[in-house]
């Protein structure tokens, strides 16, 4: 039965990183994961902040409005999931985990005033072929129903689970462009500041140099986020949004993308042009 644990108030990342730092140690010299938590996190009551919204539009390209952007409402969320992620009992280390997708199904359009419950669970703990993934669940409610749902899947590599592994066999050919995003070195300090996700890899070259990156990179859902704001009012009030990271982008850099109609929605891809190697690529499908 799975127990739901109710937090104060929606938790500090810096706080929670440091505690994942601790953990990924000793989690490291483990033989493998185990099972996962049985266990829901939920805040109640959450706001959202005027000014940190107004930062996000501004980054991100988004217009100026009281509707929070889908990416935005990640932010909001995100530090719930990652307290999820530093139980003692959680069996993945959090230090070095790699953002692999994103799956958003916005229902209803989330406002600035809107009162907000948030709902954290990790599941589906799988073998991968570089590892173990495992996807965090969140739900975000107004007065009751569930207005937002995001689902972030992660890989901790080297950290091998028994069972069957699906090799991939896609393949990439560069499409024919709409844009270019030119993104200066502080693009990864300027994202932390409105998201509050001030992991080491994206705030210097340093300390990205520590982790294995020659240079800063971008976060994973700056460039979906960047990707959602393009595709703009054709999206509607209600969409599925739906994202997979690939290679990441080095800061400073400039990635080529398409965002294009494709059906019933848009498709977008943003890419290496010199290498023609793919940053990401994704979708988003109006629901109405």
């Amino acid at each position: 039965m799975t127990t739901t644990v109710v937090l104060p108030e929606v938790p500090s990342l810096g706080g929670l990183y440091a505690r994942g730092a601790g953990l990924s140690l000793a989690r490291r010299v483990r033989s493998g994961p185990s099972v996962l938590p049985d266990v829901d996190y939920v805040v109640r009551g959450v706001r959202s902040d005027a000014s940190r919204l107004t930062e996000y539009q501004h980054l991100l390209g988004e217009p100026a409005s009281d509707v929070l952007p889908a990416g935005f409402v990640h932010v909001l969320a995100f530090p719930v999931a990652t307290a999820l992620m530093v139980r003692s009992d959680f069996p993945l280390p959090l230090v070095g985990l790699v953002h692999l997708a994103n799956r958003v199904t916005q229902l209803r359009p989330v406002l600035l005033d809107d009162e907000l419950d948030v709902r954290a669970s990790a599941t589906d703990l799988r073998a991968h072929r570089s590892g173990t993934q495992v996807d965090l669940v969140t739900e975000v409610s107004i007065d009751g129903s569930v207005a937002w749902r995001g689902v972030s899947t992660y890989l901790a590599r080297g950290v091998f689970l028994a069972g069957a592994v699906e090799e991939s066999s896609e393949t990439f050919d560069p499409p024919t462009p709409t844009g270019r995003w030119k993104l200066d070195g502080d693009v990864g300090r300027r994202y932390a500041a409105v998201s509050g996700d001030r992991n080491p890899i994206h705030l210097s070259a340093l300390s990205a140099k520590a982790f294995g990156f020659p240079r800063t990179i971008a976060h994973g859902m700056y460039t979906a986020s960047r990707a959602l704001a393009d595709v703009g009012a054709g999206r509607g009030d209600a969409f599925e949004w739906a994202v997979e990271f690939v290679k990441p982008v080095l800061l400073p850099g400039t990635v080529t993308v398409r965002i294009a109609h494709d059906g019933d929605g848009y498709t977008f891809a943003g890419w290496d042009s010199r290498s023609g190697k793919p940053h990401l690529t994704g979708s988003v499908t109006p629901l109405r």
